[in-house]
């Protein structure tokens, strides 16, 4: 797999009715514009800001480039570090679609510029989703008040991606 470092964070609001059609709908603009381009979609509220989705992105190509992916696919693969994840299943309960109001954070590997533009028509370009909130990821994380009073939420979390790669 080349994996080259063309990488793009973007965050959205939109409202998903069906997560099949929103994926396939994903996959026919993807199939007219892009060639070998990887397009994730994860729930931003289970990002604790840029700092933390690059982290996993750097790892999740990282585990590529050295064999040692858990998934097939870059942008599960994603989903697992960046959710410090070890199953698929736990992950996307994290990081995955659901259905309803969502705000959405899109990662982007090697795609066209023009792609953003795309995605716009089909969500609402938000790239505040992208800012942290606390509470939600405390719960998802299950992280306790005596960690956030020695880390900050980000740095939890980045720890806990970096503490996957150790337990390999």
């Amino acid at each position: 797999m080349n994996i080259e470092e063309n990488i793009e964070i973007a965050g959205f609001k939109t409202d998903i009715i069906s997560i099949q059609e929103t994926l396939e709908t994903l996959d026919k603009i993807k199939n007219n514009c892009c060639d070998g381009c990887v397009i994730q979609l994860l729930n931003a509220k289970g990002i604790a800001g840029r700092k933390h989705i690059e982290h996993g992105i750097t790892h999740a190509i990282n585990a590529f480039k050295r064999k040692e992916n858990l998934a097939n696919d870059l942008g599960i693969e994603i989903c697992i570090r960046t959710s410090a994840q070890r199953q698929i299943s736990k992950a996307l309960e994290i990081l995955g679609l659901k259905e309803g109001n969502m705000d959405i954070c899109v990662v982007m590997i090697n795609c066209p510029d023009y792609f953003l533009d795309e995605l716009s028509v089909i969500f609402d370009r938000d790239d505040s989703v992208l800012e942290k909130d606390q509470l939600i990821l405390t719960e998802l994380y299950d992280i306790s008040e005596k960690e956030l009073d020695i880390f900050c939420i980000e740095d939890i979390l980045i720890d806990k991606t970096s503490a996957l790669i150790v337990e390999m």
